[in-house]
């Protein structure tokens, strides 16, 4: 099947918190190795391997300094090598992460551009003379708190950078760049690499006339740029389709009407994109705070865009399907119910996911049901984070130290950062040595080894889930009805293919929810159920109860 990523399954790993074999506190790529047959046993298709490449890690990894060597961090070229032949022994595809927005400022490439105005990588990057007052040449902000703009001495110029000052912006303007990243993700297919997550791809394209933002220091005008979809088109017909590479790229303005427009086959251009949009839903709009304004979650608002995806790419596209990745917080700790409802938190949140069309994306720890620390400011480590803070909390000071930790403890991206947790024992299973970042203190209650022997195994329904997604073909054709859709606390929808249907239904709340009345007299039976009392449909929904209930027409 050419397009094997639809019934695929993919599991996302963060190499510096997964598993650490040579005691320094750092997972490695030999930790990755290690796990295959861990993974293999979850029954995933394919891994995501967040950045290994070599970089100063201001940002984890996301800058990079040489995109064709590994970091001695995590290992070396022969071990990665040797990992993509091993998962592939395994039937397991390797999808790599790379950034081509921009790169770490220790990159050879920005080393010799800043060096002046006429050598051959000066134009590499985004250089901007300074205004007549010697001020920063727009009002665009940084992701990660302040300008986007930097001045540097030696250049006499500032260089744009979308995210950490380190982490300067790729010109790809400039032919000889976009051939640049092309032989290296060529380089990475004669390896052995199956396909690529791109790390906010859509940003590669700037709008050259600089405007201001409506808001100063905002991102508001800085995505979707005016050649973003040609950029896209060129590396699809110079790399992607001439190898047969899937494709995922993270888009981060991209909202369903328009979604199409990167991933429907006719354009060539990507196979899935990541919408970040179904993760605002908590989020307080046009806030001056940013991410860093909460509000309870709005269920009705969750299901619709997950209803408009679904209806909007049908035919013309296909979902990458997600709660939770490196940059999302536990979702069960930010949307639910982490103490009392743990288990079935994780398994409801699950049930909604992966019975949707597209293609599911598992991050690690998401399959024991890890939560959300909840550290202290100083203990973080993560730079968009400490980038906020100082610029929230302490210049502009427009929200407190106490409401910043609480949205902290809920949606920073360290809280899935935390070192995969094995098992009880010291470190968690993660490593010999005190491990790079805090471990969560919850460890020794919630690890793989426990959960695979408890009665309430996340892990378990985990492995049920993707075995529908392997053998149901509903799951992948069927067509998709939401119900009840103002519901403020039950998600309900309906996937239907040929002559059955299934009914999934999940209670998202800390309180029984009646079960509609014109779906009880439904005959059928049940495909999945995180209750397994649960045997007709006459009981209420218990606290965040979920199952799928199969009917087939006569």
């Amino acid at each position: 099947m050419q397009d094997w990523w639809k019934k695929a399954v993919f599991y996302q790993i963060y190499p510096k918190s997964f598993k650490d074999t040579n005691g320094d506190g750092i997972g490695d790529i030999n930790g990755i190795r290690e796990k295959l047959p861990y993974l293999k046993q979850l029954g995933v298709d394919a891994l995501w391997i967040s950045p290994v490449y070599l970089s100063p890690q201001i940002d984890n990894g996301y800058d990079i300094a040489d995109y064709r060597r590994i970091d001695p961090m995590f290992g070396t070229n022969n071990e990665m090598y040797q990992l993509i032949e091993e998962a592939h022994q395994q039937n397991l595809k390797i999808v790599m992460d790379f950034v081509a927005n921009h790169t770490s400022d220790q990159c050879t490439w920005f080393q010799e551009s800043r060096k002046s105005k006429d050598n051959y990588f000066s134009d590499f990057y985004i250089w901007k003379d300074a205004k007549t007052d010697g001020s920063v040449p727009n009002n665009w902000g940084s992701s990660f708190g302040g300008s986007a703009w930097t001045w540097d001495e030696s250049r006499q110029q500032y260089y744009l950078h979308y995210y950490a000052k380190e982490q300067p912006d790729l010109n790809w303007e400039n032919p000889t760049v976009r051939s640049y990243i092309y032989d290296m993700m060529r380089f990475w297919k004669g390896k052995g690499v199956d396909g690529w997550r791109m790390d906010v791809v859509t940003s590669i394209s700037k709008n050259l006339d600089f405007p201001d933002n409506p808001r100063p220091f905002t991102t508001e005008n800085q995505q979707n740029g005016p050649r973003m979809h040609e950029f896209i088109h060129e590396m699809n017909q110079e790399v992607l389709k001439p190898f047969s590479m899937m494709s995922v790229g993270e888009s981060p303005a991209a909202k369903s009407p328009d979604g199409h427009l990167l991933v429907d086959p006719a354009r060539e251009e990507l196979d899935m994109i990541f919408t970040f949009e179904h993760m605002h839903v908590d989020r307080v709009k046009g806030n001056v705070n940013g991410r860093w304004a909460l509000k309870p979650m709005d269920l009705p608002a969750l299901k619709k865009i997950l209803a408009s995806w679904q209806k909007e790419l049908r035919g013309r596209g296909w979902n990458a399907l997600y709660f939770e990745n490196h940059d999302r917080a536990r979702v069960i700790s930010r949307w639910g119910n982490d103490e009392e409802y743990r288990y079935e938190c994780a398994t409801a949140f699950a049930t909604v996911l992966h019975g949707l069309q597209g293609t599911p994306f598992i991050y690690q720890g998401e399959e024991i049901g890890m939560t959300n620390p909840k550290f202290a400011i100083d203990e973080y480590e993560d730079v968009e984070l400490q980038g906020n803070y100082e610029f929230y909390v302490k210049q502009q000071q427009t929200i407190s130290e106490e409401e910043f930790l609480a949205a902290v403890h809920k949606i920073t991206r360290d809280n899935a950062r935390t070192p995969m947790q094995w098992d009880d024992s010291q470190n968690a299973g993660f490593s010999d040595a005190d491990p790079w970042f805090k471990l969560n203190p919850d460890y020794s209650l919630i690890n793989v080894a426990f959960d695979q022997t408890s009665e309430k195994s996340v892990f378990k329904f985990y492995q049920k889930l993707i075995e529908l997604r392997h053998t149901e073909e509903l799951m992948t054709e069927g067509e998709f009805e939401l119900l009840y859709e103002e519901d403020p606390a039950r998600f309900i929808y309906k996937r239907r293919y040929k002559k059955t249907s299934w009914y999934i239904l999940a209670n998202f709340s800390n309180h029984n929810q009646s079960i509609p009345e014109d779906l009880r007299d439904l005959n059928g039976r049940f495909v999945l159920k995180n209750r397994p009392e649960r045997n007709t449909l006459d009981p209420a929904l218990t606290p965040y109860e979920a199952f799928i209930f199969a009917v087939d027409e006569e």
